[in-house]
């Protein structure tokens, strides 16, 4: 089986978006090299923000975050004034929220316990 080690997002500020995958949502700063951020997750995987010249009109990513309590998150982001794309609720996906990054990529944040309530309650929904 394959297994993802590493990503790479372009980012149109740098440091910006160190900064806000950082203090915002805890990755751990990894390592620092000409016009790239190497920062890891939890379970190890590394995510390199790379800075583009290019514009990101074209570039779409969406990563998706697990956090302790995606309520209490989305609380201590709001009051950061961090942009979302809509607060936690039933999403196609699950229960979680869209928290928007710096450059402007969706990320969903979830967590196990309201993840898996949500889960049940769908399979339980008649067709």
């Amino acid at each position: 089986m394959a297994k993802v080690s590493h990503v790479v997002v372009p980012v149109s500020d740098l440091l910006r978006s160190r900064d806000w995958y950082v203090d915002r949502l805890g990755f751990k700063l990894e390592r620092e090299h000409e016009g790239v951020v190497g920062i890891k997750d939890q379970s190890d995987l590394t995510i390199f923000l790379q800075k583009t010249a290019a514009g990101l009109a074209g570039q779409k990513i969406t990563l998706t975050i697990q956090v302790e309590n995606v309520d209490s998150k989305y609380q201590e982001l709001a009051s950061l004034n961090v942009k979302f794309a809509s607060p936690p609720k039933l999403h196609f996906w699950g229960y979680g929220a869209e928290v928007l990054d710096p450059d402007g990529y969706m990320n969903h944040l979830w967590d196990e316990v309201t993840m898996s309530k949500a889960v049940r309650e769908m399979k339980a929904r008649p067709e």
